[in-house]
């Protein structure tokens, strides 16, 4: 089933957007605020630059963080399955699991 989708009004750099989205207003407004910071952040590192250039570089700069957010995530996920392989064979063979309990 499709989530209903709300319509959240944000401002970004002093510009008013009307999003429509599945995600809740206050996620929306968050992301909204996180944008908004970070393009400001950009322009008052001291260098004279358009806002759209900043909004780019604000724009790689959030996609970097995901990207170093996700590896991690994959990190943990990865230390998580060599965790429960080392525990498995410690384990009584009806709690091994179906699958698995021969190992």
């Amino acid at each position: 089933m499709m989530e209903q989708r709300t319509v959240v009004k944000v401002r970004i750099m002093g510009d008013e957007y009307t999003l429509r989205t599945e995600a809740s207003p206050e996620h929306t407004r968050a992301v909204a605020e996180h944008v908004d910071r970070t393009i400001r952040s950009i322009l008052s590192g001291g260098t004279s630059m358009e806002t759209q250039k900043a909004a780019i570089l604000a724009a790689l700069q959030i996609t970097d963080e995901l990207f170093r957010e996700r590896a991690s995530l994959e990190g943990v996920t990865g230390d998580m399955k060599q965790l429960a392989s080392d525990i498995r064979p410690l384990l009584p063979p009806a709690k091994r699991g179906d699958d698995l309990g021969t190992a």
